[in-house]
């Protein structure tokens, strides 16, 4: 195995174990709500596709400190600074995006929602706006340790956070719905903050420091503002769309909405490997020197990446059924699923693929480009969401969808080619 592949997958394996406790969570929350009411997993599904791109958002302006921090891995006091600047930026972001889940009802109603539907909501948006602020105010802390060298130790904060969420949704969900996932996810995300940031001021070098945001530093936060805030923007637009295509499957059905509420709760463990892949890929290419160098570290990461997900779609192909079941009882929804399995495995590699490209490109900070490349093949995805659901039911849907991930692929491997060519003169 060649040394890039080592790199990544020694810094990667650590971050796939912690993804893959806090999916299954995610996944545990989604079957209790499909075996009680159908309709509460659907509610579940349109609160989620807000959710989604606003903890994205506040995660991305977080995750552009990573090339700053990199640098610092050999001499680790210099970190925090960073983290500090980097969290004013999340601090707006977590405030702006407060408010957006404060306005799911509304944005439900806009979208053409079903009353029962939205009346399923009640104080879960609220309590979801809480989760973002707290995200925002004390995130960060495992980015650092990543940049840093330390990965490993991202497991105790996950593996800890996701016991309590696991014990909560078992004891909530049954009793409360989704108020159950809610408070579940906002007492894991206290736990997670809390753990990750002891563990970080216990290295070397920032014992007895403070992780919160000091005195504001503009000139600092601004040179991490143009790494991080395209990537926010990024998966902003990609999200929305995303979201959109949640509520345009909601118009074909309460089944339908289900389906595609099942299908991207699988879409979440097939990206496992890319997410981590891609956290650990990011400062591994921001310590690179030369275009080659850069260009070998990334092939590795996109290798590694497409392997997993490779893996992971011909695991759910063969289990099938038996999967599905898992997450529902209706025999309607268990049919649609199934007949959409292998569109979400070809979604799945396409989309993966881009993500590590994108994290590729913010390790040589030019995340401007992934925001161009998100901002034409997203567009041109939600112009066609509606019509080609309308016209072909949830499989055009997801074939659109497709479509749309091999754009942004096609347009982020080109900037990756240009711009790794400028590493040596960086």
């Amino acid at each position: 195995m060649s040394t890039p592949h080592r790199v990544i997958l020694n810094a990667a394996a650590p971050l796939f174990l912690s993804m893959s406790a806090g999916v299954i969570a995610q996944l545990l929350g989604t079957s209790l709500l499909g075996h009680q009411a159908t309709v509460q997993l659907a509610a579940f599904a349109l609160v989620g596709a807000v959710l989604s791109p606003v903890t994205a958002a506040v995660s991305g302006g977080l995750r552009g400190m990573a090339p700053f921090v990199a640098a610092c891995r050999d001499r680790p006091a210099e970190a925090l600074p960073i983290l500090k600047d980097a969290r004013w930026l999340s601090l707006v972001l977590g405030v702006i995006g407060a408010g957006v889940m404060l306005a799911v009802p509304l944005i439900a109603r806009a979208g053409g929602v079903s009353r029962e539907v939205t009346a399923e909501f009640g104080a879960v948006p609220q309590l979801f706006a809480l989760q973002v602020l707290l995200a925002a105010a004390g995130g960060g802390a495992n980015g650092v340790l990543v940049a840093l060298g330390h990965s490993r130790l991202v497991l105790r904060s996950s593996l800890s956070s996701t016991a309590v969420q696991v014990g909560l949704l078992l004891l909530l969900v049954p009793r409360m719905g989704i108020h159950g996932t809610a408070i579940a996810l906002l007492a894991s995300t206290a736990l997670a903050v809390t753990v990750s940031n002891v563990l970080l001021l216990r290295l070397p070098g920032l014992a007895g420091g403070s992780p919160w945001p000091g005195l504001p530093r503009p000139r600092e936060i601004w040179r991490m503002a143009e790494v991080g805030l395209p990537m926010s923007a990024t998966v902003v637009i990609k999200f929305t769309v995303m979201g959109g295509a949640a509520y345009a499957a909601a118009r074909t059905g309460t089944q339908g909405a289900a389906a595609h509420a099942i299908l991207t709760s699988l879409a979440g463990p097939l990206g496992l490997t890319a997410f981590a892949v891609g956290q650990a890929a990011t400062p591994e290419i921001a310590r690179t020197t030369s275009p080659g160098e850069a260009r070998r570290v990334n092939r590795a990461a996109v290798t590694v990446a497409a392997i997993g997900v490779l893996a992971g779609a011909f695991i759910v192909l063969l289990l099938g059924e038996p999967v599905l079941r898992l997450f529902t009882s209706d025999a309607g929804v268990l049919a649609l699923t199934l007949a959409l399995l292998p569109l979400l495995a070809v979604y799945s590699l396409a989309d993966n693929c881009g993500i590590v490209m994108a994290t590729g490109l913010m390790g040589l900070k030019h995340s401007a480009w992934t925001l161009g490349t998100a901002i034409v093949g997203n567009g041109l995805l939600a112009l066609a969401i509606v019509p080609v659901t309308t016209a072909w039911g949830l499989a055009g849907l997801w074939i659109a969808l497709i479509a749309g991930r091999l754009l942004v692929l096609v347009a982020q491997t080109a900037g990756f080619m240009r711009h790794s060519a400028r590493v040596g003169a960086r």
